[in-house]
């Protein structure tokens, strides 16, 4: 409820400051939260010593590649786990709406690597605590949603604790103040002012994001106590985005690289491919869902290329953009060091 509020009373002005001090407010609590399971899992002796065992507890977990028995193997991060995560990255209009309010490109793409800089120190925030909480509780047959909660409880000192909750709340409303903004953008751009009414005026178009965006708010907190009966919520939630998220990200790839794609392929692509996601996914049992998502991703892909060929419509590009185009110089050795240190953590911890 406090996050419509925010949302769709604050637009995306508030949603982009609240995220700044939210994520400020992440990174201190997350390597707060490190720094006392460590030296708790340390037994007084520090740090270093408390990664040692939580790490010799079963060195395994700490296998980059994922084995062909795990939700997510290896494989998979070649096929349907790459393409969720582009689409998701740079696509996603709930990531890139930032980016979409640059006041130029170079500040967009300074925005976009300072991001992926963050995203860097993932693995310490988010996969080491759960990494320390498996050395603490696995033989207590914790569920996998309890253990983060639990790890807080039982490192944290009183004082800190009300620091955490803030945090973690902010970081809750973030993400969802994030999603309806997003969605109330797509919807009263996208559908209401082209198909709904042409004709509205700017307050009409805001009226109508916010309308929706209450319509979506109370949806999903219906549907949120749902989540509680899965065992593994991120993964499920992969699944649940492919079934949109391969579709889109076919005719995005397909618009970029080619600008002569027949406006009805596109239309057929993204509501066939949503129906063969779901049927894919629910129905073919003997292939990971992921590697299911690929294939359908490079039928779709196929399926608009053959369309193009039979009947290519040019698309007349707009002459100039109401921003400054003028790339920011460091943008490529920047992105190729992340690139970089990316290959090195995660060579750093495999073990073919």
């Amino acid at each position: 409820i406090i996050g419509s509020i925010y949302a769709l009373f604050g637009g995306l002005r508030s949603v982009a400051v609240s995220d700044l001090l939210n994520g400020i407010g992440l990174l201190i609590g997350g390597f707060m939260i490190c720094f006392f399971a460590l030296n708790a899992a340390g037994n007084g002796e520090g740090l270093m010593a408390g990664l040692e065992n939580v790490y010799h507890f079963e060195p395994s977990r700490f296998n980059s590649i994922g084995p062909e028995n795990s939700s997510i193997p290896f494989s998979t991060l070649f096929t349907g786990v790459l393409i969720i995560n582009v689409f998701y990255w740079c696509t996603n209009q709930q990531i890139i709406q930032r980016t979409f309010g640059a006041s130029s490109l170079a500040e967009g793409q300074k925005g976009i690597l300072l991001c992926g800089a963050f995203k860097l120190l993932g693995p310490l925030y988010l996969v080491l605590p759960g990494m320390i909480a498996y050395y603490f509780f696995s033989k207590d047959g914790v569920r996998p949603d309890h253990a983060y909660g639990m790890l807080v409880s039982k490192v944290l000192p009183a004082p800190l604790a009300g620091f955490f909750a803030a945090v973690m709340v902010g970081a809750i409303l973030s993400s969802f103040n994030s999603v309806l903004n997003a969605t109330c953008t797509l919807f009263s751009l996208g559908i209401y002012k082209q198909y709904i009414n042409p004709e509205a005026t700017e307050l009409q178009v805001v009226s109508s994001g916010k309308t929706f965006g209450w319509a979506v708010a109370l949806l999903s907190m219906l549907v949120a106590p749902m989540l509680a009966k899965t065992t593994r919520i991120f993964t499920y939630l992969q699944y649940i985005n492919s079934m949109y998220a391969i579709p889109i990200f076919a005719v995005v790839l397909l618009s970029i690289l080619s600008k002569s794609v027949p406006a009805g392929a596109v239309k057929t692509t993204l509501v066939v491919g949503c129906i063969l996601t779901i049927l894919g996914v629910i129905l073919i049992k003997n292939i990971n869902p992921f590697h299911v998502s690929g294939i359908i991703f490079l039928l779709l892909v196929g399926f608009m290329l053959v369309a193009r060929k039979i009947k290519s419509i040019p698309r007349q590009m707009p002459d100039e953009s109401p921003v400054d185009m003028t790339p920011w110089k460091l943008t490529h050795p920047i992105g190729a060091i992340l690139l970089g240190i990316v290959l090195f953590i995660f060579l750093a911890f495999s073990n073919f």
